[in-house]
C-alpha cells in the first residue's frame, strides 16, 4: 500500500513492534532502583526518576499514517472474482479496501480457499499495507455458503431441541472453527432479527425464532462461541427485520414498529449481542417510521444508526451496511449516493456496492468536500483497525492451508453435526 503524495504507510505489524520493543527498553532502563529513584553523582541523593513515556496506540499511529484514498478504502467489502486470487489481488492494491465477501464461486476446497484467502492477504499486506477482513454469509440452514463446511440445521431448528444453548454454541463454535481454518475470519453471523410475521419472506427459519428474550438469549451464546472460534461475529440486521412482508433485497421494506414495540421486540436480541462484545452489527434496509420518521431506510438514518444504536444502546463496535447490491439500498438514492450517505448515517463499512469504483469514488470526493467530515472517515477506520487488531488480524492474517482440510469436516465437527441433528430431530 503506497501513500498518495506521502511517505509510505507503515505496517500495522510493524508498527506494533515497535511499541513493544520501545516498552521493552524502558523497562531494562529502569536500573537498580527499580524505577522509583536515581542516585546522583553528587553526595549520594536520590531525585524521583522520569515520568514514563505513554506508549503509543499503534491503531491510532497507523490511522495518522494513512492517506485519505487509503482510509476511504478500509470503509469497502466488495466481491472478489475467481477462484484464485489474481484478479482479487489486483482490485485489492488499487482500492485498498477493509475486506471482502466469499461466494460459493470463489469456494472449491479447504485448501484452494485457504490459499486463495492467503494469497488475498499478501495483496493486502503490500507495500505495509493492512490485512482484510474475509468474510462470508455462512448462517447454516437455508443461507449457507460454503459448499464444503460441515453442516448443521437453521437456527429455527435448533431453538427447539431441549437444550438449544449446547446445539447453538456447537453450531457455531464448528462452523467459526472451519471458516479460520480457510482464511475466513468473519462470518455475516448470527441473525438477531425476532420472526413475528409468519408471512415474512426474508428471515423466517433464519432467525432463532418470536420470542425475543429467547432470541436474544441464543444470540449471546452464538456471538459467543463464533469469537471463540477466532472468527468476527455479525449480529443482523439492525433495528430488526423480523416483522415483515416485503424482501429488501427486491424492494424497501415498511416496519409499523412503534418506539415503545421496537424496544419490547426488536431491541433485546442487539442488546444482548452488545453485552456479549459482539464485533460488528450488520444494517438493514428497512423503514421505520416510529424510529424515524424521514422515510430514509435504517441504512442510511443517522438518527436510527447514531442516535439508537450508537447513543441509546452504547454500541462501540463496528457498523456494517447490508449490502448495497440490493434494492432496499438503491431504490431511494441510488447505490453511490446510498454509500455516502451512509457513512454519513454512522456506519462504518460498506458492503457489496454494486460498482466498487463508483462507490468509492462517491465516498472520497465526499471526504474532501467536507459532506463527510474527516473526523467521521477517522472514527470509522479507527473501529475498524481496532476491530482487526483485537482479534488478531492485524498480527496474523495467514493460515495454513496444509491443514485446513484437517479442520475442515474433522472426525469431531462430523461427530458434533450428528448429535445436533439428532437433538433437532427429537425435539419436534
Amino acid at each position: 500500500m503506497r501513500r498518495i503524495g506521502g511517505p509510505r504507510l507503515v505496517s500495522a505489524v510493524a508498527v506494533m513492534a515497535a511499541v513493544a520493543s520501545a516498552a521493552g527498553c524502558g523497562g531494562s532502563a529502569a536500573g537498580s532502583d527499580d524505577g522509583s529513584a536515581r542516585r546522583t553523582a553528587a553526595g549520594g541523593r536520590t531525585t524521583p526518576s522520569a515520568a514514563p513515556t505513554p506508549t503509543p496506540d499503534p491503531v491510532t499511529s497507523l490511522v495518522r499514517r494513512m492517506s485519505t484514498a487509503e482510509k476511504v478504502g478500509q470503509l469497502f467489502i466488495p466481491t472478489v472474482r475467481g477462484t484464485t486470487a489474481a484478479t482479487g489481488a489486483a482490485m485489492i492494491e488499487k482500492y485498498h479496501p477493509g475486506g471482502v465477501i466469499y461466494f460459493p464461486e470463489n469456494l472449491r476446497t479447504a485448501r484452494q480457499t485457504a490459499v486463495l484467502s492467503n494469497g488475498l492477504q499478501r495483496a493486502a499486506k503490500k507495500d505495509d499495507g493492512v490485512p482484510l477482513l474475509i468474510g462470508t454469509d455462512e448462517e447454516q440452514g437455508i443461507v449457507s455458503r460454503v459448499p464444503y463446511i460441515t453442516r448443521f440445521p437453521t437456527n429455527k431448528a435448533l431453538a427447539s431441541t431441549r437444550n438449544p444453548d449446547d446445539d447453538v454454541r456447537a453450531a457455531a463454535r464448528v462452523t467459526g472453527e472451519e471458516l479460520r481454518a480457510v482464511g475466513i475470519n468473519q462470518d455475516f453471523a448470527p441473525v438477531a432479527d425476532v420472526n413475528v410475521n409468519p408471512r415474512n419472506p426474508v428471515i423466517g427459519v433464519r432467525s432463532f425464532g418470536a420470542d425475543p428474550k429467547k432470541v436474544a438469549h441464543l444470540v449471546g451464546v452464538a456471538v459467543d462461541a463464533y469469537r471463540a472460534s477466532g472468527v468476527v461475529a455479525t449480529a443482523k440486521h439492525f433495528p430488526g427485520h423480523g416483522d415483515t412482508a416485503t424482501d429488501s433485497h427486491t424492494g424497501l421494506p415498511v416496519i409499523k414498529h412503534s418506539m415503545a414495540t421496537w424496544q419490547r421486540l426488536d431491541a433485546p436480541p442487539f442488546q444482548t449481542a452488545i453485552a456479549h462484545h459482539v464485533d460488528m452489527i450488520m444494517t438493514a434496509h428497512i423503514v421505520v417510521p416510529g424510529l424515524d420518521d424521514s422515510g430514509d431506510p435504517a441504512t442510511m438514518s443517522r438518527t436510527v444508526l447514531t442516535g439508537l444504536l450508537r447513543h441509546r444502546l452504547g454500541y462501540g463496535g463496528v457498523v456494517v451496511t447490508d449490502s448495497l447490491s440490493m434494492a432496499g439500498a438503491q431504490v431511494k438514492y441510488g447505490a453511490p449516493e446510498a454509500a455516502v450517505r451512509a457513512v454519513r448515517a454512522g456506519a462504518d463499512m460498506l458492503l457489496m456496492p454494486p460498482r466498487l469504483d463508483s462507490a468509492y469514488r462517491a465516498v472520497l470526493s465526499a471526504v474532501r468536500s467536507g459532506r463527510i467530515p474527516q473526523s467521521r472517515l477517522d472514527e470509522a477506520v479507527t473501529r475498524i483497525l481496532r476491530m482487526k487488531q483485537d482479534r488478531g488480524i492485524l498480527r496474523a492474517p495467514y493460515v495454513d492451508a496444509s491443514r485446513a482440510a484437517d479442520v475442515v469436516g474433522s472426525a469431531e465437527h462430523r461427530a458434533a453435526a450428528r448429535r445436533v441433528a439428532a437433538h433437532v430431530r427429537a425435539g419436534r
